[in-house]
């Protein structure tokens, strides 16, 4: 078992706060990802697992085991810098088997594994060269390798794919994901980019200054944040936050522009959140909407196609929002539209920027 747990654990550099009073469960054999700003903490808690760090108060266990007094060779984990660290006067091939040379591998062993993680992570073309010859991509794989020629509890990467085109981060991280399957085992991977978290994860760590604000699989956070950060963290456009106030046949924001008929919404709301997919927008003429349906006049303020989809920023009252429409649809700026959003799919903020219950 290579289950990682920290029990209310706390980390300071001086006056900052880096971990404030983490406890969270990493399961075994599971792809656990930590997400947030940068500064928000999530570095320092993969140096916490590695042991490069002790932590001020608090207590983290590896596969059942208290490891704080454990040094990092003891506690037999796998990392990824997010700078690489290849030694620059080996090849590739000797940078990948050089974990394998410090624990006195077998030779014919030694081999085996190294074929077949340069077959997992199409190297074996480039095993000869030094990290000098070697493109970002490539020398992102080799330090890949290295990690995973070993046979760890547990493997770290911090933000390995980071310099890698959009296109080659989008191949490396479906391989890490099937690659983790295939291992079967525990991998903690931190990233800034809500995507990869979003594509990779079984459960995602949402941080905030050193704090953990939620902690669940990407679906779960993305329908049901518990608040207005987390909201706003994950999705592309992200979502919509509007004051609102309650009335007799629902919620109203962005002064009346927008009206939200939903009886059942919580008293004590004083915000509300609509993810740009979830807005409709119809066509609007002076009679109202072109179809019959309902909503409220919006002006279009810019179109932004994207191919398969289209993002439009509309002015309602003083707000500004966001919309996400399938296709290209013949839309231009300063048209006039009609919004609208099924009260299911609204999310309510109280006090605080906490979720509410409907």
């Amino acid at each position: 078992m290579a289950d990682i747990v920290f029990r209310n654990v706390t980390k300071r550099y001086g006056g900052t706060l880096a971990v404030d009073d983490a406890s969270f469960t990493v399961n075994d054999n599971e792809f656990f990802c930590f997400f947030g700003p940068p500064l928000s903490g999530k570095s320092t808690i993969l140096r916490l697992v590695l042991g490069l760090e002790m932590p001020d108060s608090g207590e983290i266990l590896i596969g059942g085991k208290p490891v704080n007094a454990v040094s990092p060779a003891e506690r037999n984990v796998a990392m990824v810098f997010q700078n690489l660290a290849l030694f620059p006067h080996m090849s590739a091939l000797d940078n990948v088997r050089f974990p394998l040379v410090e624990r006195r591998v077998a030779e014919a062993d030694m081999e085996r594994r190294v074929a077949d993680v340069a077959a997992k992570l199409h190297i074996g073309h480039i095993l000869h060269k030094p990290p000098a010859q070697l493109s970002g991509g490539e020398r992102q794989r080799v330090a890949i390798a290295r990690a995973l020629v070993r046979d760890p509890n547990a493997y770290l990467m911090d933000d390995p794919i980071s310099a890698l085109d959009a296109r080659l981060r989008e191949e490396t991280r479906v391989e890490l994901k099937r690659i983790q399957r295939e291992l079967g085992k525990t991998l903690i991977y931190v990233t800034h980019d809500q995507e990869e978290a979003m594509s990779i994860a079984d459960r995602i760590a949402i941080l905030e200054s050193g704090r953990i604000r939620q902690i669940g699989a990407p679906a779960e956070i993305y329908d049901r944040p518990t608040s207005t950060y987390v909201a706003r963290l994950l999705g592309s456009p992200v979502m919509n936050i509007l004051k609102s106030v309650r009335g007799e046949g629902g919620v109203e924001a962005a002064e009346g522009a927008l009206s939200i008929a939903d009886r059942a919404a919580p008293a004590d709301a004083l915000e509300i959140g609509l993810r740009p997919e979830d807005i409709k927008v119809r066509p609007w003429n002076d009679k109202g909407t072109a179809d019959g349906g309902s909503g409220r006049p919006a002006r279009v303020f810019e179109v932004e196609p994207l191919g398969g989809y289209t993002v439009v920023t509309l002015a309602a009252g003083q707000a500004r929002l966001k919309a996400l429409l399938r296709g290209q649809p013949d839309i231009r700026p300063d048209a006039m539209v009609a919004i609208s959003c099924e009260p299911a799919r609204v999310h309510y903020f109280g006090q605080g920027g906490g979720a509410l219950a409907r």
